[in-house]
């Protein structure tokens, strides 16, 4: 379960500014009901160009109405100038934090926000730029690009939290990793199994990241998982709470915590349940 801060809570469940404005001055619609998320918001524009008004209807979780709610409450007196400075971070700041994996939601506010004034310059909506990365969500390579620069994304993890690409069949992964290294300059690492790691090496690395990466994410379902030995290549392993009577265990232990220890140790590891 997602931990909520409580303003987050409030404006999940009493958010502002829901509805519809008839004659709005300008339109932003973001999402599809296909990926789960969905956004429209609407915006009443005086002669100075302040926004007078600002309502919204969405489709998706509690971040997602939550922030939409935020965004309303933001924006509303400000002028058109000023509204186009809020950022996905100032909507996720302002509900005081959003859980990593729901910022999606903060920055599917921003764009709906940028797409309402540009309706209302009457800018014609942007065709879609760049290459489609993942195909299960309809993200290009630019809108990671963004993300990655303007969010200081380091991760595919972190690239599925912010844009939800690569959250669905994952084989989208490479070419995120491909977009992340681009633009943060970086070269990829030599080969993992050039790595040379002595017994005591490999345990203790193993050892953290089962607590930094792995633990944390079993844990969010109720479940956890102890290191029991390690012997050459082959890891045991207990599993605990609910993984342990989890039908689709042994589909967590290969295709997330072995696949998890290969990316993070040495590509030759081997998970097995004792």
């Amino acid at each position: 379960m997602w931990e909520y801060t409580e303003k987050v809570k409030e404006h999940f469940l009493n958010p502002r500014n829901v509805g519809v404005i008839d004659d709005a001055d300008g339109v932003g619609e973001v999402g599809s009901l296909a990926c789960g998320d969905a956004l429209t918001l609407y915006l009443k524009i005086d002669e100075n160009e302040r926004i007078q008004d600002a309502k919204f209807q969405t489709f998706g979780c509690a971040s997602a109405i939550a922030s939409s709610s935020a965004l309303t409450e933001m924006i509303k007196g400000r002028t058109l100038e000023e509204a186009a400075k809020v950022t996905n971070d100032d909507i996720a700041q302002f509900l005081g934090g959003l859980p990593k994996e729901k910022m999606h939601c903060s920055v599917m506010g921003r764009e709906a926000l940028e797409k309402a004034i540009a309706d209302y310059r009457g800018e014609a909506e942007k065709k879609v730029e760049g290459n489609i990365v993942c195909e299960c969500f309809g993200v290009t390579d630019l809108q990671i690009e963004r993300a990655v620069k303007e969010n200081h994304l380091r991760t595919i993890e972190e690239v599925t939290d912010y844009t939800k690409a690569g959250g669905g069949c994952e084989s989208c992964h490479d070419r995120i990793q491909e977009i992340i290294d681009h633009v943060l300059g970086m070269v990829h690492e030599p080969p993992k199994k050039a790595r040379k790691l002595t017994n005591i090496q490999k345990i203790k690395l193993i050892e953290e990241t089962l607590d930094r990466e792995v633990k944390p994410s079993l844990k969010q379902d109720g479940g956890d998982i102890e290191l029991v030995d390690v012997d050459g290549n082959t890891v045991l392993v207990k599993l605990r709470g609910t993984c342990a009577t989890c039908s689709i265990s042994q589909v967590t232990l290969k295709d997330y915590v072995e696949k998890k220890l290969r990316e993070l140790v040495v590509p030759e590891l081997v998970v097995e349940e004792v």
